[in-house]
């Protein structure tokens, strides 16, 4: 299926039988495809190679502290959101040019109150599969507490080996898993007591997972979680890491912004209140956006997609 490719979102046959028979093909979509297009594009030249170059700098650097941990962590868990929900625009936009509806594949995860509710947000077409060809297949959670913590174990192990053959995938779906079972005996009815504390509390464990995820293995997993909180033998501060927090500061504020519905809402509103937004502004931004990728790619400045690992 060439216009989602390799990456995803996850297609069944099922969601597309109809459409591959009889599909339309109009202007209106074209230029729907196009801007997701080329929205996802900006996600990942503009945004996720940019954070990729300052994880790649703090790998190579000699001046690590705790805080440099952090800023790492912090770029790292906004990158591969960018980079793959970026490919997911970029695929659903082109499957609108051919007359294509692919579903959603995010949903803004990182302002989700639980880590449930992240796993409903994150890669949404990889959770509906597992959900649908495993955990109910082992009888979901209509089953004894026992069994129902086992399902919730194989789906976790399974979508940690799905990523890779490797101990930390394997660590990062357990991981998971535990949360998950955590916030289902008892965890949840104390988050819902504060907005604040449960969205703090979700981001902390996604940020730490994605050190673990992105590893090359437990043991170097274990040394920078060790760091970030200062078991590392490493100093607080360094003056790297401050030359690097004032270099990266605005990709990563626009990063945090492009992470909520805050920018689709703010569109939504122009649009409607001002009719000259959508049809002359928009793609006049559209149309700028596309020769700075064009600027970046042409300079060679680009990554391939982290996906394309898994």
């Amino acid at each position: 299926m060439f216009p989602q490719l390799i990456a995803g979102p996850i297609v069944r046959y099922s969601d597309i039988e109809k459409q591959l028979k009889s599909r339309n093909h109009n202007f209106e979509m074209a230029a729907q495809g196009i801007r997701r297009f080329v929205f996802g594009l900006g996600k990942k030249v503009l945004i996720a190679d940019a954070l990729g170059e300052l994880c790649e700098t703090f790998k190579l650097s000699d001046d690590k502290s705790v805080l440099f941990y952090w800023l790492y962590a912090i770029a790292y868990t906004l990158q591969i959101y960018f980079d793959f929900s970026g490919y997911s625009d970029m695929a659903i936009g082109m499957g609108k040019m051919f007359g294509f509806e692919f579903l959603e594949n995010f949903d803004y995860p990182y302002i989700s109150g639980s880590v449930t509710e992240f796993w409903r947000r994150w890669h949404m077409s990889l959770g509906s599969w597992f959900r649908d060809y495993v955990y109910i297949p082992l009888g979901g959670n209509r089953v004894s507490k026992i069994k129902w913590f086992r399902n919730i174990f194989v789906v976790w192990f399974l979508t940690g080996f799905w990523h890779g053959a490797a101990w930390n995938f394997i660590v990062w779906g357990l991981y998971f898993a535990v949360l998950l079972m955590l916030e289902k005996l008892w965890l949840k009815k104390y988050l819902d007591k504060s907005k604040v504390l449960r969205h703090v509390y979700v981001m902390f464990l996604v940020i730490i997972s994605f050190v673990i995820f992105n590893a090359a293995d437990m043991g170097e997993a274990a040394r920078y979680i060790a760091s970030m909180f200062g078991f590392g033998n490493v100093p607080v501060f360094s003056a790297e890491w401050l030359y690097y927090l004032r270099n990266y500061a605005v990709v990563i504020i626009l990063a945090i912004i492009g992470a909520t519905p805050l920018p689709k809402k703010l569109v939504s509103k122009l649009s409607e209140k001002n009719e000259k937004f959508a049809n002359t502004i928009e793609p006049v931004v559209l149309i700028g956006m596309m020769l700075v990728i064009t600027a970046y790619l042409v300079d060679g400045s680009f990554e391939a997609f982290l996906y394309f690992r898994f």
